[in-house]
């Protein structure tokens, strides 16, 4: 009931501000602010059941600046955490990543027009192409890379969807070439994420992916907990190593989740690794 309450109080103010066409750069600070309140959340409930009204009131911040890229790159990253970590139906995961992706495409599309549209060139075309972007359009690049990434994973049982993902490990390393440590070496994460979706005998390779997961680690200092959970997921596992396995886990467990910019993605990573720790005797069975 408390959560219901405020939440009027926040949406009807704007929804006002809606119907006198009266959006506003305050209103813009609000959906920063919201936003950095939703990633420093530690109780994942709150925001599976409070996100959803705040990606409506996105949606019509949007509308009315239609080529306000920062709203466009803030709304693609909410929608991708909602499609990849907060949805649990397919269908429904699959047309929020949809939207997610479009947002990010019409960021793109707007900071710079020359990368407009870029996935629908052919792998060979595709790489000499992202040498347009630059430092100064690198935030929207790394969102549409990982909004693309959360499209992925929502449609991974499509092979024209999966056929993509030479591309998005292309516009990764390029995040990488621009600045490896943007958002705290999250392209080094995904890169390794989608290098160890595979085994060796379809094509993955593991010890890149391993190399990736390090670095991210090394960047964000250890605090970026779900780097520790996927090395632990996609590399220990695969590789059959339960002592790595383990005292990832165990690492991840006995930290504070609690920094900012990274709690509700820790928080999540700490549920997850207790799951994979209490699976550890059966899966590691002699």
């Amino acid at each position: 009931m408390a959560i219901a309450k405020l939440t009027r109080f926040i949406l009807l103010p704007v929804l006002s501000a809606f119907l006198m066409g009266c959006v506003s750069a305050s209103l813009q600070n609000l959906s920063d602010s919201l936003s950095s309140a939703i990633l420093d959340q530690n109780d994942i409930e709150i925001v599976r059941k409070g996100l959803p009204a705040y990606l409506l009131m996105t949606d019509g911040l949007i509308e009315q600046q239609p080529e306000n890229t920062d709203l466009l790159v803030s709304g693609a990253k909410l929608y991708a955490l909602y499609a990849s970590e907060l949805v649990r139906e397919t269908s429904r995961a699959r047309n929020l990543s949809n939207k997610a992706r479009a947002y990010a495409e019409r960021a793109l599309c707007l900071e710079r027009h020359s990368l407009c549209r870029i996935d629908r060139l052919p792998h060979d075309a595709f790489a000499p192409a992202l040498q347009n972007a630059d430092r100064a359009s690198l935030n929207v690049l790394y969102t549409y890379g990982l909004t693309w990434a959360s499209w992925l994973q929502a449609h991974s049982r499509d092979w024209d969807a999966i056929a993509d993902r030479p591309k998005i490990e292309s516009l990764f390393e390029r995040i990488l070439e621009l600045d490896e440590s943007f958002d705290s070496g999250r392209a080094h994460f995904y890169l390794g994420l989608l290098r160890s979706q595979l085994s060796p005998a379809l094509g993955g390779d593991p010890e890149t992916a391993k190399s990736h997961f390090e670095r991210a680690i090394e960047l964000s200092r250890g605090n970026d907990l779900a780097v520790k959970v996927a090395l632990a997921r996609n590399y220990a596992r695969m590789l059959y190593d339960r002592d790595l396995h383990d005292r990832l886990l165990r690492e991840v467990l006995q930290a504070d989740p609690n920094v900012p910019g990274l709690s509700l993605s820790n928080t999540m990573a700490q549920q997850e690794a207790q799951q994979l720790l209490a699976e550890s005797d059966s899966y590691f069975q002699e």
